[in-house]
């Protein structure tokens, strides 16, 4: 008989909402973790529960996001009530600036696009005068931005700490420092080899961030993933200016500002660099010009999991049953879904059939 009903492999945002979600379920779960040495994307990730424009040229995403943030206020009621956590979550809409008439209009182009593709889910865009009734702190620099009402964001350091204490109050046992180096397959059964332990489950969950690459051949999955870094700026506390959620920068509850919104492909590299900081600065006090006075404490980088299509992925293997695939790199805004919809379908044994567009048949599909 297996150890376990189900092992998540990972213990980021992805794997901890899973394996909470599966063990609230009555699920017997494990949660293995690599540990400090892992690149974790949640130490440095931005914090956004972020809809307005996620799924662009997928359907699917756009729904699955938009139900996750429906999730969420769920999600953050679990983690209050399972750990006395407050995950500081704020859905109070979401703001992506425009800093010229140009990027105004490929901004509204791109919200009419998926307004025809995926519904209407009250993203409109602001001109300036709009725009600084809703949020007086913007500078002239702004020509606008688009607004979407259900867009918000929330304290990834506290999700991360919650879903690891909530996993452990539902039953279910949290494993760091462990790397799985291999996974071996009989019918009904998965055995884990993490040096000399081993684990064994009648369900995996490959949600190992970067190192999914390594682990999902093992078991009839595929996940190609690389890094993609992205730096974060943060500042002194500042008095309350910004009650919503940006995609360039937002105010934690604690009153420091994080500000954003890098891509670099530098492998595996997270250091940071000041010309990257500089200019990340320069498009905040762009909009925000009361930042010019604030100090910067701290910057740091993160390595995002990219998809080749920078959408999610899930699988369920067809040559190992039982074994399924999670990764995305958007580890906040997918929470929700992660642990309330994700997660029973796991501990059913089945994903819905709407999962296959997530499926990664669909980079062999696509044109050269």
């Amino acid at each position: 008989m297996a150890g376990y009903d189900i092992i998540v492999i990972g213990g980021g945002l992805v794997g901890g909402a899973i394996a909470w979600g599966a063990a609230r379920l009555g699920a017997r779960v494990a949660l293995v973790d690599e540990g400090d040495v892992a690149f974790r994307a949640a130490r440095g990730n931005f914090g956004l529960v972020w809809v307005q424009s996620k799924g662009a040229d997928m359907p699917a995403y756009a729904h699955w996001s938009r139900r996750s943030a429906e999730l969420w206020p769920g999600l953050q009621a679990g983690m209050l009530a399972a750990t006395g956590v407050d995950v500081a979550l704020q859905q109070t809409g979401g703001l992506a600036f425009c800093l010229s008439d140009a990027e105004m209009e490929e901004r509204a182009a791109l919200i009419a696009r998926m307004h025809n593709a995926s519904g209407d889910i009250g993203t409109r865009m602001l001109d300036r005068a709009e725009l600084r009734a809703m949020l007086p702190a913007v500078g002239d620099a702004v020509a606008g931005a688009s607004f979407c009402p259900i867009d918000g964001h929330a304290n990834p350091l506290k999700l991360l700490r919650s879903l690891h204490a909530a996993l452990l109050r539902a039953g279910g046992d949290y494993l760091p420092n462990r790397t799985v180096e291999r996974i071996d397959h009989q019918p009904g059964m998965f055995t884990l080899h993490a040096g000399a332990e081993r684990l064994t489950a009648a369900k995996v969950v490959v949600a190992a961030g970067l190192g999914s690459a390594r682990l999902a051949p093992m078991v009839g999955l595929d996940m190609p993933v690389t890094p993609l870094r992205g730096q974060i700026v943060v500042t002194e506390r500042v008095r309350p200016f910004l009650d919503c959620a940006t995609h360039i920068a937002r105010q934690t509850d604690e009153g420091s500002v994080l500000l954003g919104d890098s891509h670099e492909d530098a492998g595996f590299d997270t250091s940071t660099g000041v010309p990257v900081a500089r200019g990340i600065a320069a498009r905040n006090l762009a909009v925000f010009p009361l930042l010019k006075d604030a100090n910067v404490v701290r910057v740091w980088a993160a390595l995002r999991v990219m998809t080749p299509d920078g959408c999610p992925i899930y699988q369920h293997s067809e040559s190992h049953p039982g074994a399924f695939a999670a990764t995305c790199h958007s580890g906040v805004t997918l929470a929700g879904a992660h642990a309330l919809a994700l997660a029973p379908a796991i501990v059913a044994g089945q994903l819905p059939e709407s999962f296959d567009a997530f499926h990664p048949h669909r980079f062999q599909l696509q044109p050269a």
